[in-house]
């Protein structure tokens, strides 16, 4: 069963934002134009259909005029425990340069360490991660 993918619809940032990603997760990135698509409803030169596929996956376009670009209210995207914790905090802080931290990634009184940064293009990201179990612990043989 394959996963949902998040598609995002950008103001005319889509080569720079998808570009962006890619830089921050790594990956493949595939970028179309409206030219090679055939679309005459945009600039020939703007994003129709992008992908950025790895362990991170996004895809996108740019917005035709009069359509909506995005908008995100009461959504965070996550990647709780989708990486190594050093990957993670590597990943919160790229996401944090000209973005907002809402909180930022560290322990948290539950006992995982978590945080929430919007990045620059306004994607809201929740990362964190459980903490590693010791293999001495009281109770493991």
């Amino acid at each position: 069963m394959a996963a949902p993918q998040i598609y995002v619809t950008f103001p005319g940032t889509a080569r720079e934002a998808l570009g962006y990603y890619a830089d921050v997760f790594g990956g493949e990135l595939s970028l179309h134009t409206y030219e090679e698509f055939g679309r005459t409803d945009g600039a020939p030169d703007s994003i129709a259909h992008g992908t950025l596929d790895g362990v991170v996956a996004l895809a996108g376009s740019d917005a035709a005029p009069g359509q909506e670009s995005v908008r995100l209210e009461g959504l965070m995207l996550s990647l709780l425990g989708t990486a190594e914790p050093d990957v993670l905090h590597v990943w919160f802080d790229k996401l944090a340069v000209g973005g907002t931290v809402v909180d930022p990634l560290a322990p948290k009184p539950w006992g995982a360490s978590d945080g929430q940064v919007i990045d620059r293009y306004g994607l809201h990201w929740l990362i964190g991660y459980e903490p590693a179990i010791s293999m001495t612990s009281p109770g493991l043989p």
